[in-house]
Formats: C-alpha cells, sequence, structure tokens
C-alpha cells in the first residue's frame, strides 16, 4: 500500500526525511562591510573563530567584520619577527674577536694551499 503514496512523486523532488527530532548545532551570524559600503551576513558555528574578512557573496569585494558597537573590526597588527641572518647568528655564539682569529686561521690555510698548487704545478 505505500507503494500507491509513493507513485505520484517524482523521483528526487522531495526529500522523505523530516527535520522532526533533529537538533542544530548553535550558530552566529556575523556581519561584513565591503568597501563600497554594502554589508552582508555570514553563518557560522557558535564555537568557531570568526574570521575578519570574508568575501561577498554578491560582489566579490572583501567585506571587514563588523563589530557589537556597528564600527569595522580593527585588524591587531602582529609584531613582525626580524629574520636573524647568519652573521647575528654566528655573533650568538662568538665575540667579534674569536670569529677575526678564526677567519685568519682560514685565510692563512687557504693561502698556504694555493702557494702549495703554484710550486707543484
Amino acid at each position: 500500500m505505500a507503494d500507491r503514496s509513493l507513485r505520484g512523486m517524482r523521483l528526487g523532488s522531495q526529500s522523505l526525511q523530516s527535520e522532526e527530532g533533529v537538533t542544530f548545532s548553535p550558530r552566529r551570524t556575523s556581519t561584513y562591510q565591503a568597501a563600497d559600503g554594502s554589508t552582508f551576513e555570514v553563518t557560522f558555528s557558535a564555537d568557531a573563530e570568526i574570521p575578519l574578512t570574508w568575501e561577498s557573496p554578491k560582489s566579490g569585494l572583501e567585506g571587514r567584520l563588523i563589530g557589537d558597537n556597528g564600527k569595522q573590526v580593527e585588524q591587531e597588527v602582529a609584531e613582525e619577527k626580524i629574520a636573524r641572518t647568519h652573521w647575528d647568528m654566528l655573533l650568538e655564539r662568538r665575540t667579534r674577536a674569536e670569529l677575526e682569529e678564526l677567519l685568519q686561521e682560514r685565510l692563512d690555510l687557504l693561502r698556504a694551499r694555493k702557494g702549495q698548487h703554484k710550486i707543484g704545478a
């Protein structure tokens, strides 16, 4: 008998599942404002980290998050870590005098080798 009730329904036209007994996860809606002044909303999970920027689904422009105070949330400027050079790392391990002494030893060794090659050649 169940076959008769499904005969009039086309396959794929309607879901046979209901939302009865389904518990949806908590959500929150965040508002973003694009450079042209337009605003749009994006829904996130309540426990998600909300990004400061989001692309507008209509205009494709990047929007900035609007805070609870109605103003755009300022992006925190992280301290930029200055890259250490090889020289910086050397100076952490040795004094300048030690480095000059090592350099002189290596130069003397290279000069001695170069002199030997000229003699033997």
